[in-house]
């Protein structure tokens, strides 16, 4: 999508800041189908220097998904707020999840890739819907508990008849 393609080129040094509607066509063309839709509204601001610019991005929307108990759809609530850093180096490479090296030869910058992954990232592994969120917080079904206490072990007179024979053939 061109609208995320941002020239750094021609940005002169201080902040600059974006606005971007995004909606089911951006998610197709970046998720290929993963997300069926929804509606964000992107904030990115643009601080650049003589060494590297400074990302600041706040995407506020709801995505479709679908329930994992009930198999419904429903308009899950985004709310995001990211900082990434664009250092320049030698070559294009990603050296943690918040800095980002690119060459001194590189013009733009494509600021699709990395909003969808902050969508997706805000999107929780288990999908309910909001009608079961209470229900799952009383459940405690299937919760593993940890305890600091040491399990007696089996005293000595308890000895399994498979170890008694294999006494005997020492």
């Amino acid at each position: 999508m061109k609208q995320l393609r941002i020239n750094i080129v021609g940005l002169e040094l201080k902040a600059h800041h974006f606005s971007f509607s995004l909606g089911d066509e951006f998610l197709q063309a970046y998720g290929q189908g993963f997300l069926p839709g929804g509606r964000f509204s992107v904030e990115v601001v643009l601080d650049k220097h003589e060494t590297f610019i400074e990302a600041d991005f706040k995407i506020e929307g709801t995505v479709k998904l679908t329930c994992d108990r009930s198999l419904e759809e429903f308009d899950f609530p985004i709310h995001e707020e990211k900082k990434i850093l664009f250092k320049y180096g030698e070559e294009d490479k990603e050296l943690t999840d918040e800095i980002i090296l690119i060459s001194r030869e590189r013009t733009s910058l494509d600021l699709g890739q990395l909003i969808y992954e902050f969508i997706g990232l805000a999107i929780p592994m288990k999908r309910l819907h909001p009608r079961f969120k209470d229900e799952d917080e009383e459940d405690d079904e299937g919760k593993m508990v940890y305890s600091s206490e040491v399990e007696e072990e089996a005293s000595d007179d308890e000895v399994d008849p498979i170890w008694e024979k294999l006494k005997k053939l020492k």
